[in-house]
């Protein structure tokens, strides 16, 4: 049997102490009782508003082949009768077999930061690698301090490419989540004003983006946006941790992976790189300008991790986004249809002014109208009304005549606008999802963007529920 682990290295590597007759190996790890799978090993984690440990009964009747709980937890566990390895802490003890994953793989490892386009580059990589060996990536945004060890220690000991999404809210947080990984590539897509609240300017966002080339192995390489106004601050962080290679990425000439030229389409787009010499026609299967700069770092980190380079490139124009990144829906109503651009996973600045921009770029048909639905910018501090506010300009730019608007900082973007843009605002998003419903006509194209704690996904959801679908395809932000 091909165990992901066998209970002899779990044992070894969480220093864990075994409880009952363990089974000879494990087929998967999972933290949760309620999508575990038959055959893999519960870890019985300690949230900030759930513990584990509370739900390892339904973990075992879902499948669970195996418990890993706290030593200090086992009285609370009643009479609860199944294999286990008891361990002085689960999380310090998941991430121990994270260690222990890294250290036995052999694989080429990605990790991939910056305040926007982690995902979407992180899922790139593994669209663009996945036909050149196996690959294991990331789930949705598992990027923090149990989402990366978890990752980790889910890795096949026969991979060869692992990539790896890292992020944070503070400062700090990326230093040992890097060590953990110990990439081989480390990417920075961009910096750019998210979590704003929680950081002073723009360089103390890229100093704590900069933690990651901490972990980055001997001889490996840091890429880096050239465009972006930290590019230098990151280049000498990076240097000043040692990584052996620092590449370049973005519009400006002096960039080693050069965006030439960009031709936007509704559904797709083209670009000309500039890679080692050579100018090369590049076909994407995602609208926006933002996608085609974060495909060129997707193309470096794939190629410095020794992929074929004209394979990667013909994957590209294959890709497609994720739920809540930029998916579109082309949805029936009556004889026509509306298009449903899905933006709800997550929104800051730089974000929104992507998503506006593939919104000014869709063409709707004569009598469609180009809507933005738009939700608040979560952890903005005290730069929420400025931030909001400044909005106005880009809408303004892109001739969206309608804006539809729910929140309490979006109030500062409604008093903004000028009055030729038609504006609907509602405090409560569930109220402008009754206005949504009712209001969405044949031929509208409508985004829905916002970050994920507004609940402005129940507006796509509630559209999804109304009218049958024709298909789903399109871009990503």
């Amino acid at each position: 049997m091909n165990w992901l682990w066998t209970s002899s290295d779990l044992l070894a590597a969480m220093n864990g102490r075994p409880v009952g007759n363990l089974p000879e190996g494990i087929d998967g790890i999972s933290i949760d009782s309620r999508t575990i799978s038959k055959g893999e090993a519960f870890f019985a984690i300690k949230g900030d508003r759930v513990d584990g440990h509370d739900y390892a009964g339904i973990a075992l009747a879902n499948g669970a082949s195996l418990l890993v709980v706290s030593e200090g937890k086992i009285p609370a566990l009643g009479r609860l009768i199944a294999p286990m390895i008891v361990v002085d802490d689960v999380l310090e003890a998941l991430i121990r077999l994270g260690c222990a994953a890294r250290d036995r793989s052999a694989a080429k490892v990605i990790a991939v930061t910056g305040s926007v386009g982690k995902t979407t580059t992180k899922e790139m990589l593994r669209h663009v690698l996945s036909p050149l060996g196996r690959v294991h990536a990331s789930v949705a945004s598992f990027n923090n301090h149990w989402g990366v060890p978890l990752t980790l220690a889910r890795m096949p000991e026969a991979t060869d490419f692992g990539i790896f999404e890292v992020g944070m809210n503070h400062p700090g947080e990326i230093r040992p989540l890097t060590k953990m990984v110990r990439p081989h590539v480390a990417v920075v897509t961009s910096i750019a004003p998210a979590h704003l609240g929680n950081f002073e300017s723009l360089d103390e966002i890229a100093a704590a983006k900069a933690e990651i080339f901490e972990g980055v192995v001997k001889g490996g390489h840091a890429v880096l946006n050239i465009d972006s106004p930290q590019y230098n601050l990151l280049e000498r962080a990076a240097g000043a941790a040692g990584v052996s290679y620092i590449h370049s990425f973005g519009s400006n000439p002096k960039a080693e992976f050069r965006l030439v030229e960009f031709t936007g389409r509704s559904e797709g787009s083209v670009l000309w790189a500039g890679i080692g010499g050579r100018t090369l026609e590049v076909a994407i299967g995602a609208p926006g300008r933002h996608i085609a700069e974060n495909a060129l770092a997707v193309v470096a980190a794939a190629k410095l991790a020794g992929a074929d380079l004209d394979q990667v490139l013909a994957s590209l124009a294959t890709m497609r986004p994720e739920k809540g990144r930029g998916l579109q829906h082309r949805l029936k109503v009556g004889a026509s249809r509306l298009t449903l651009i899905d933006e709800s996973y997550n929104a800051n600045p730089a974000s929104m002014r992507a998503a506006i921009s593939l919104l000014r770029d869709a063409e709707p048909p004569v009598g469609g109208r180009r809507i933005a639905i738009l939700g608040d910018m979560l952890e903005m501090g005290e730069h929420a009304a400025e931030v909001h506010a400044a909005l106005a300009e880009p809408i303004v730019e892109a001739g969206i005549a309608d804006v539809w608007i729910a929140g309490p900082e979006m109030a500062h973007l409604r008093d903004a606008l000028p009055p030729e843009v038609s504006v609907v605002y509602r405090e409560a998003v569930d109220d402008l999802t009754d206005y949504a419903l009712a209001a969405v006509a044949a031929g509208d194209v409508v985004m829905v963007k916002s970050s994920k704690g507004t609940g402005c996904a129940r507006i796509v959801q509630a559209l999804l529920n109304a009218y049958p679908e024709e298909a789903a395809r399109g871009g990503e932000v």
